[in-house]
């Protein structure tokens, strides 16, 4: 059967933890080396993964094709803007012909129903590299980043503060299959997706909804936000003013743990949803984040061709 990745719950908390593991053995393994050089096994020798973006990328670009390449395969970069994808081609065509070209699908878009019929008519793994409800990639990489801090993710506490975008719906799914409780402080008008909230919370987890920033962040082991305005929306003054009281500024960190850890997933941008001095600051794992996408993408990846 073939292993698409859409969301976290596609693998399930067993295969995220290995996929955890996974990356961080393959981490440790690597220290010193040159970044382009293959792992020790080249585990995906002989595979090339196709990348399509319907959004620009930084991150999620170059993560997946340093992952590739540092586990033996090739990638191929496809803007959709220059495939026929974006002359009308519809989307089970493609995933039909790119089947036959490549042994894996990464798409970067925007309705999530079109990953959705990708991997419905791909007859390769198809992984969700962001879509407006989800961003499961990130999460791995978030989870590995906290792990790595020395926290142990059953009972964590981790405040969200802003916009309830896509990358809250994967922070809660996580939470739910990793039993760490999260609260969330977002103005009125911009909730998170409630199915994601009601099924963390039928597996045990802990998931509260506050309009009150400090209260959200009282005590948190971890605190994490995102831009207020996402990729393809306009910058709306009237969004900005709302969200303004749920900034991460050094009175807020003040109020969680002494060694709280402040992740964003970036592009961030400065003095809106975050201060210089808190991202910037000694409690900030960012930079760690980032890098922890490309390690989290390797285990990812594995885990499609079935090697975890």
């Amino acid at each position: 059967m073939t292993r698409h990745f859409l969301n976290l719950a596609d693998a399930g908390g067993d295969a995220i933890a290995a996929m955890l593991n996974d990356a961080m053995d393959r981490k440790a393994a690597r220290q010193g080396w040159p970044k382009g050089k293959a792992d020790a096994d080249a585990p995906l020798a002989g595979h090339t993964l196709a990348m399509v973006f319907e959004k620009n990328s930084t991150r999620t670009r170059t993560s997946f094709e340093m992952a590739m390449k540092q586990l033996g395969g090739d990638s191929i970069f496809m803007a959709s803007g220059q495939m026929q994808l974006g002359r009308g081609e519809s989307i089970a065509d493609t995933a039909r012909v790119l089947s036959r070209y490549v042994d894996a699908i990464m798409i970067r878009t925007d309705d999530h129903a079109k990953v959705e019929e990708l991997a419905h008519y791909a007859s390769v793994p198809v992984i969700n590299g962001l879509t407006d409800l989800s961003h499961p990639c990130q999460i791995v990489a978030d989870l590995l980043t906290i792990t790595e801090h020395g926290k142990p993710l059953p009972g964590l506490e981790l405040a969200w503060l802003g916009d309830g975008n896509n990358v809250l719906n994967s922070v809660v799914e996580a939470a739910g299959l990793f039993k760490f409780n999260v609260r969330i402080a977002v103005p009125q008008g911009y909730d998170s997706d409630s199915s994601f909230i009601e099924s963390a919370r039928a597996a045990g987890s802990n998931i509260t909804q506050t309009r009150d920033a400090a209260e959200a962040v009282n005590g948190a082991d971890v605190i994490v936000t995102d831009t207020w305005v996402s990729m393809g929306q306009e910058h709306a003054h009237n969004k900005m003013a709302a969200m303004m009281p749920y900034q991460v500024n050094e009175q807020l960190m003040a109020m969680a743990k002494a060694d709280a850890k402040f992740l964003h997933c970036l592009p961030a941008h400065r003095g809106e949803e975050v201060t210089d001095a808190v991202i910037d600051g000694p409690q900030s794992v960012i930079w760690d984040e980032a890098e922890n996408r490309l390690h989290a993408q390797k285990s990812i990846l594995r885990w499609c061709f079935g090697q975890l």
